[in-house]
């Protein structure tokens, strides 16, 4: 039995398990289609069904979205990306989504043209949003990844051996405060560290 615009029933009543607000079968206001609208302070929730509000709601994008910032966005991975407009002249180099990494856009302008797809746009102090050209070196895809690689390995290596500087240093240091300790000791006595 279908139920008449303006009945009132519990959720429970209705097909909504442990619902125990109040429901009203009315119709929408732009299209006509009846459905059950849940009442808030004795008043329905929504004149509109879904579909219409979909329909009828503005959509606001670029600048007029509130999440608009500037155009300008940061990537899971640290890069900055930048929103470039339809009429762009370097809008061929754009992913799916409209945004062209900064520092590749940054490069294709200092070079006037845009980039190749085999072009690397390297950031020689590694810092992935610093985007200012005399931090940008253009690479080939293999040479850039040889340079990582060497960069890495150097790295490794460096700090592989700073790290055993350090460590002989602190060991020469406990070797020369333990023979102080030992000769105010009288020299013959071993030094003990803990209880007695």
């Amino acid at each position: 039995m279908m139920p008449e615009i303006g009945e009132i029933k519990k959720g429970c009543e209705i097909g909504r398990e442990k619902d125990a607000h109040k429901w009203v079968w009315s119709p929408c206001s732009n299209c006509g289609k009846c459905r059950w609208i849940r009442l808030e302070g004795g008043k329905s929730e929504s004149a509109y069904c879904v579909p219409c509000v979909n329909k009828l709601k503005k959509v606001y994008r670029g600048s007029e979205s509130h999440f608009w910032k500037g155009g300008r966005i940061q990537d899971g991975k640290g890069y900055i990306k930048v929103l470039l407009q339809p009429d762009d002249f370097y809008r061929s180099m754009i992913k799916s989504d409209s945004y062209i990494y900064e520092h590749r856009l940054v490069m294709a302008k200092h070079l006037n043209r845009c980039l190749h797809r085999w072009e690397i746009v390297h950031h020689k102090n590694g810092i992935k949003d610093d985007n200012r050209l005399e931090n940008l070196e253009l690479a080939m895809r293999g040479s850039h990844t040889r340079e990582h690689s060497k960069g890495y390995k150097d790295g490794y290596l460096k700090g592989l051996y700073d790290g055993h500087e350090k460590r002989i240093k602190e060991l020469e240091a406990r070797i020369t405060l333990l023979e102080a300790e030992n000769t105010l000791l009288g020299g013959s006595q071993l030094v003990t560290t803990g209880g007695s």
